[in-house]
């Protein structure tokens, strides 16, 4: 782990329309990651989810900002991007920051960020919420974009 979290309380927010999207590769990890953040979604009382599934970490800025421009009050997004032997996950990494990063300030709408970037499957499994995992990023990120979503 990289430090402590912070304490969020996860508020009561029934009523609200929030959206997971999540990349398709390693399906094991990325649906514990769902998962998680469906986990954090139920603590808040949040039953209007929509769920969208595209074919890599880097699509996930685009569907995000459609899921906001429709009706969702945050997205959560989650995925994996795990190192290879190219440059290409360091594209990849940037691209889906800084898609997120833009996307929140162009709708003025939380995105919680679950989308790991791991060396290794090892990794990615430590963080995924797994049974036996250390972390649940994706329960981690929903909690972020919940505290977001009243905070002005």
């Amino acid at each position: 782990m990289s430090g402590v979290a912070p304490s969020l309380k996860v508020k009561n927010l029934a009523g609200r329309r929030v959206g997971i999207v999540s990349s398709s590769w390693h399906p094991e990890i990325c649906q514990a990651l769902v998962a998680g953040a469906h986990r954090a979604l139920n603590e808040a009382e949040v039953t209007d989810i929509e769920i969208r599934y595209v074919a890599g970490s880097f699509e996930i800025p685009l569907v995000a900002k459609r899921m906001l421009e429709h009706e969702c009050d945050a997205v959560i997004a989650v995925g994996l991007v795990l190192k290879g032997e190219t440059p290409h996950f360091d594209y990849v990494c940037r691209g889906v920051t800084d898609g997120v990063m833009k996307v929140m300030l162009e709708t003025g709408k939380p995105i919680g960020f679950g989308v790991l970037m791991c060396d290794s499957l090892d990794q990615a499994i430590a963080r995924s919420g797994v049974s036996g995992s250390k972390e649940d990023k994706g329960y981690d990120a929903a909690v972020a974009a919940l505290d977001l979503i009243e905070s002005k």
